[in-house]
């Protein structure tokens, strides 16, 4: 399998303002790699780059160590699922499937061989002899997958090929991508906006806004260490809560609205340049305060909202002028209008310089937490 190289890449369409900016990745052999990001990030451009459906302003695209830069699509060794899924509709499926093969000049009987292969693979075999319009939007889905990897190319592009489908097919097709690519081997690039799709199917993620990246790694990795404000809002569901905190040097500690004070490491005050910085928490490290709560991180809040989920419980309500959610594991009899003492748990907290943005402070209990969530 191949991979996949970009350096110092930029794309622009007026040679004024740059739509993709200084992107740096390598993209290992074999690797699921997925590109998430607001609508409108880049993260397509830049799939449509590798692919060689649009051109690169500036930098490098190396593909298997050999720059990609000027190949046509044709050249590069890869294939794609577009969001549209792009079926011939005069076609049947099994034409559909081994169309690329056709361009190949490969014979026909070991086209039928590969196309009945991928078919029972994927279960399509029953729907062979089928036109697309007879098919549903999940089977419409395997029928461009297996079109893509009949093909045996190194590289599968995949652009939000999922965002047509309601929720209980996405998820079923989510499982099914991940296990095909494993099973195959191939070098997979995938977009999406999907922050879900993003930390279930990845073995990376690379998270894009207005063209630039933001943060690079393994999905939790990225979830439990957001790298600014942006990935933290972005990544998770609810998003991180996110609040300003003013900087007492001289008492060593930050302040949240005149009301808690949390004690922060001498050392990690060098690394702060202004009195100001943003501090986030995730909504299930916010906690229901106890007898034995430290009372400087404790604060009541009314509740605005209430969700039962079944496995799990969400509450929002307004803190410091904003919204703020809390999540619970279980069924909790709360009600909207109620009061309670909640605290944060200082260990769970991510620290941003404001003016910078950059992560000062990790949270440092992620560990005690997933024992008590009973991951580990």
């Amino acid at each position: 399998m191949y991979s996949v190289e970009l350096i110092n890449v930029d794309k622009t369409y007026d040679n004024k303002q740059l739509v993709v900016k200084d992107v740096n990745i390598t993209i290992q052999s074999g690797e699921f790699f997925v590109l998430v990001g607001p609508s409108g990030c880049g993260k397509s451009t830049l799939l449509r780059m590798i692919a060689g459906l649009e051109g690169i302003s500036a930098g490098t695209l190396r593909i298997d160590g050999k720059k990609a830069n000027h190949l046509p699509p044709s050249k590069r060794e890869l294939s794609m699922v577009f969001q549209n899924y792009a079926l011939y509709p005069h076609m049947t499926v099994e034409d559909n499937i081994t169309f690329g093969l056709d361009v190949k000049k490969i014979r026909k009987k070991e086209q039928r061989k590969k196309c009945n292969d991928i078919a029972e693979m994927l279960g399509l075999t029953e729907y062979l002899k089928r036109k697309p319009r007879h098919l549903s939007g999940g089977q419409r889905q395997r029928v461009a997958l297996a079109r893509a990897i009949i093909t045996n190319s190194p590289i599968c592009l995949m652009d939000e090929p999922l965002s047509n489908l309601d929720a209980k097919l996405r998820a079923h097709m989510r499982a099914e991508i991940r296990e095909l690519q494993r099973k195959l081997g191939i070098t997979l690039i995938y977009v999406t906006h999907d922050q879900v799709e993003a930390m279930t199917m990845g073995d990376r993620i690379m998270v894009l806004n207005e063209g630039e990246i933001q943060q690079v790694g393994k999905p939790i990795d990225v979830y439990n260490s957001p790298a600014n404000p942006f990935v933290a809002k972005f990544i998770g569901s609810p998003p991180m809560n996110l609040t300003t905190g003013l900087v007492n040097r001289e008492k060593h500690h930050i302040t949240l609205q005149d009301q808690l004070s949390i004690p922060i490491d001498p050392m990690v005050l060098n690394n702060i340049e202004n009195n100001k910085v943003i501090v986030g928490i995730r909504p299930e490290n916010i906690e229901i305060s106890s007898a034995n709560s430290q009372a400087n991180l404790s604060f009541e809040v009314k509740i605005d909202h209430l969700e039962i989920l079944g496995t799990e419980t969400l509450i929002k309500f307004k803190w410091n002028n904003s919204d703020w959610y809390a999540k619970w594991h279980g069924q909790w009899n709360i009600d909207v209008g109620q009061s309670l003492q909640l605290q944060l748990d200082k260990d769970s907290l991510c620290i941003y310089d404001e003016h910078t943005e950059k992560l000062i402070v990790k949270p440092s209990n992620i560990q005690k937490q997933n024992v008590r969530e009973g991951i580990i």
